[in-house]
């Protein structure tokens, strides 16, 4: 009787270890099927980690002044610099700047179709000044904002960090004036009011030639910067303004 008593210990305590120590999913009957574990996938499946959907690139529009209108080429200089070369040079390495940022960015035409509507994080239309020699004062760079947005606030503060961005890279000092081709320019009224927009003269094509067309880099890295400022909320305080 002893014996037999045993037995029936030994089985009850080997019956509780099994019980306890089986997956869950090795057993049958509680709700996760053998069938369920071993069944192969379908091909081209995942079973573990849900398919990634790929997220379309935050956009940026660059307007090349006067790029493709044939008959308009911008300011000339009477040596034939053309102020649209000027502009799609620098508006392209803007464009090549901000990609590697990781930013999808449009080189857009002078009167672009895409322009209408047109939407994206910011827009900004690149020029240079006049190749006349009015006086020495005819030297530096214009920002002006969009006033057609409904978010001025926006086009206000891309301004504000062009301004500043643009100004460190270039020393290039800012020419008061804007003129009412650049505060009526025609794409403000083109493009999504939601987009916040602006037009930058990068300098005067005599006195500030050197900076135009043998410093394209810096220009361009002062416009890129203008707009990272912008889309990043950092500080926009002029250059010399600025607490050491």
């Amino acid at each position: 009787m002893r014996h037999l008593w045993g037995i029936f210990a030994t089985a009850a305590v080997v019956a509780t270890i099994f019980t306890t120590f089986t997956p869950l999913g090795l057993t049958f009957g509680l709700g996760s099927g053998i069938d369920d574990i071993f069944m192969p996938p379908a091909e081209g499946t995942n079973i573990y980690f849900p398919t990634p959907t790929a997220r379309p690139l935050p956009k940026i529009g660059i307007v090349a002044g006067h790029y493709g209108i044939p008959d308009d080429t911008g300011a000339q200089c009477p040596d034939g610099l053309r102020e649209v070369d000027i502009n799609l040079d620098i508006a392209a390495r803007v464009q090549q700047i901000l990609r590697s940022e990781g930013y999808d960015v449009d080189l857009l035409k002078e009167n672009d179709d895409k322009l209408q509507l047109y939407s994206a994080m910011a827009l900004v239309s690149v020029h240079a000044d006049s190749c006349n020699f009015d006086n020495l004062e005819a030297t530096g760079f214009k920002v002006a904002p969009s006033v057609a947005s409904n978010q001025s606030n926006k086009s206000e503060r891309l301004v504000n960090c062009v301004y500043s961005r643009y100004q460190e890279a270039t020393d290039l000092p800012y020419h008061a004036g804007v003129t009412a081709d650049m505060s009526e320019y025609h794409a403000f009224e083109e493009i999504d009011s939601g987009t916040a927009a602006v037009i930058i003269e990068t300098g005067f094509m005599l006195l500030d030639r050197q900076t135009l067309t043998q410093e394209p880099d810096k220009v361009a890295e002062g416009i890129a910067n203008g707009i990272l400022c912008y889309i990043y909320n950092e500080d926009a305080t002029p250059p010399g303004d600025r607490l050491p």
